[in-house]
This record gives C-alpha cells, structure tokens and sequence, in this order.
C-alpha cells in the first residue's frame, strides 16, 4: 500500500538529494533532475512550492539552483509533504459518498493519517541523509580527481 503520494515522494527525494548534494554550491535543477531521472521541467513547480515553504531557497546566476533555506536537522518530512499537499481534498469527484464512508471510512482513516503525519513530524531530513550515507547511496560515480594534463 502506498500512502505517499507520487508528488510527495519526488520532493522528499528532491530535498534529500539536495540535502545531500548542495555543498559547495546549490544544485542545479537539471542535474537534479538527471539524479532523479526526470525532465528538468517536470520538477520546476514542485521546487517552487518548496522554495515558498521556506523549505529550499533558490540562488539565481551562472551558479545558481537551490539549497536547504534552514539547517537539515530542523525539515521534517511532514513538513516536506505538507509543502507540496494539495490541501488535502477530495482526490477524485468520481468517489462514492454514502453515510459510511462519511461516518466510518473516512473518521478512521483520517485518524490513522495524523498518527502517520505525527510520526513524520519526528524524522527529519538529517536523520535520511545519515542513512543514505550509512547505505554510501552519497557517493558520486566516478567521483574522482580529472588528472588531465
């Protein structure tokens, strides 16, 4: 069962690579995208939300892209989701509306998604990029000195 939506899962990977990648320099969006194996324009809207979240600040010029605007230890994921949510409504207009959904299905699974967002307000992006970096998923192919001459 997948309780993330695609949309959430893409900005907490792209929060987290550029948690991970933004050191020296911010990190342009296409790279960002090449990481993420997408087209760079398929990431433009989500960055923004991100930036007006205060979650990213995006630095302009030749050396531009985007870095942590607050240290990583302080984003927590649930504020990564709540930044790109779509304010929680009705997902589908399709959807069924009788009284028990209204009254049962829908009281229950509201309750088990704030246990969820409550367990995602105690891990913050710190503590994934430690464990990526525990799994050495950091590491850069072919990072290495250019010994060209």
């Amino acid at each position: 069962m997948i309780l993330l939506s695609r949309r959430g899962q893409l900005a907490l990977a792209a929060v987290i690579d550029i948690a991970i990648h933004a050191r020296p320099l911010p990190v342009a969006a296409k790279a960002l995208a090449a990481r993420l194996e997408l087209p760079p324009r398929h990431l433009e809207a989500l960055l923004q939300g991100l930036v007006h979240a205060n979650i990213l600040k995006g630095v302009r010029g030749p050396r531009g892209g985007y870095e942590l605007a607050r240290e990583r230890r302080r984003i927590t994921v649930a504020a990564v989701l709540r930044a790109v949510s779509n304010g929680g409504g009705a997902e589908s207009s399709d959807a069924p509306d009788c009284l028990l959904l209204r009254q049962v299905v829908a009281p229950l699974v509201e309750a088990a998604g704030k246990i969820f967002l409550d367990k995602l307000e105690t891990i913050t992006i710190d503590d994934i990029c430690r464990r990526a970096e525990e799994l050495k998923l950091c590491e850069e192919k072919g990072k290495g000195g250019d010994f060209t001459i």
